[in-house]
């Protein structure tokens, strides 16, 4: 069990962040055990062959399938959306010190061959590290990182309104199963381990996760921020496909295809996620999107190299004429920005 103490002020630290690093860090997780992530089959199905023959020794023998992971791989973020390699910037920078002193913690028998230059020269072999890390999220993730970033966002939307409109035990109220919010502002965490959990006036950083579920994990060690990873609201939607074509009423409106496209932006989505989803070619979906667009259902905007479409407030009460639930669900998600 964890126990951490928000006194008011400590509650008035408290922060959300995204980090593509973590993703980066626990998708490994599902690649080491695949039966213990069932929703992510689809992913691990595509990334597989990807990553295959890659030289990810370093990295996998730092990350286990469950277990420590040493912080300095990971760092909590220090910013709400840091990019990757600003993150990486932070894993290249570990104190050696810091360094050594987690790798201790994380191989107590002994530390295994691949692991051992990185105790021996740190700044050497932290930089093969972060060029594990970058080559394995272009493989594995950067595909989908602007979807799973907006599913992300849209989670933190809303604890925000959920803070905003009960407070700090709303917040919590369903975080996690193993998360509680009790009187005196103690928030006990139930996990397999013990470890010192004092705030020290630093207060709590909140990161909501895809690849978490359906886990709760914490950082408690100095010098990192304490931190609570979470599993964010809609990750096992994450890559279902979207077979339903829409409701009949708005099929027969739009068309099967556009009620279908616009069933299928609960989240963002690419138009390759969404031409996946739907089985139809990138092309049909930009002349969908486009009808839509000018419809004043859908809005699309550029997030890096991607292209990325939502649905509009319009759109949603459009579909909740149809499927009140959708509109319930698509609400948090309405505008990732």
């Amino acid at each position: 069990m964890l126990t951490f103490h928000l006194e008011p002020d400590e509650l008035a630290r408290t922060r959300f962040a995204c980090s593509v690093l973590h993703e980066t860090i626990a998708s490994l997780r599902a690649v080491a055990d695949p039966a213990a992530y069932a929703m992510h089959l689809p992913w691990l199905r595509e990334t597989t062959p990807r990553i295959a023959g890659m030289d990810l020794a370093l990295l996998r023998a730092l990350v286990p399938a469950e277990g420590y992971v040493p912080d300095f791989v990971m760092p909590p973020p220090d910013s709400p959306m840091p990019d990757l390699e600003a993150e990486l910037d932070r894993v290249e920078a570990a104190p050696p010190d810091q360094v050594r002193i987690e790798l201790a913690e994380a191989f107590p028998a002994g530390l295994p061959p691949v692991v051992r230059a990185l105790a021996d020269d740190p700044p050497a072999t932290l930089r093969v590290l972060r060029a594990q890390l970058a080559a394995y999220f272009a493989a594995a993730l950067a595909d989908h990182w602007p979807a799973l970033r907006a599913l992300l966002q849209a989670d933190i939307a809303y604890r925000a309104r959920r803070l905003a409109e009960g407070g700090a035990r709303a917040l919590f109220a369903d975080l996690h199963p193993a998360v509680r919010l009790r009187d005196g502002g103690r928030l006990d965490v139930a996990t397999r381990y013990h470890a010192p959990t004092a705030l020290d006036g630093r207060g709590l950083l909140l990161m909501p996760s895809v690849f978490a579920w359906p886990s709760i994990y914490a950082v408690t060690d100095a010098p990192w921020q304490p931190t609570l990873i979470y599993a964010a609201r809609g990750v096992a939607t994450s890559w279902e496909p979207t077979s339903d074509p829409g409701p009949e009423a708005l099929a027969r409106v739009l068309g099967r295809t556009r009620a279908g496209l616009l069933q299928a932006l609960d989240v963002p989505r690419t138009g390759r996620a969404l031409a996946d989803a739907l089985g139809i070619t990138p092309s049909a979906v930009s002349q969908h999107v486009g009808a839509l667009r000018d419809a004043g259902l859908v809005r699309t905007y550029r997030d890096g190299r991607h292209v990325m479409s939502c649905r509009t407030a319009l759109g949603d009460g459009l579909l909740a004429g149809a499927t009140p639930v959708q509109a319930a669900r698509s609400a948090a998600a309405r505008d990732p920005r």
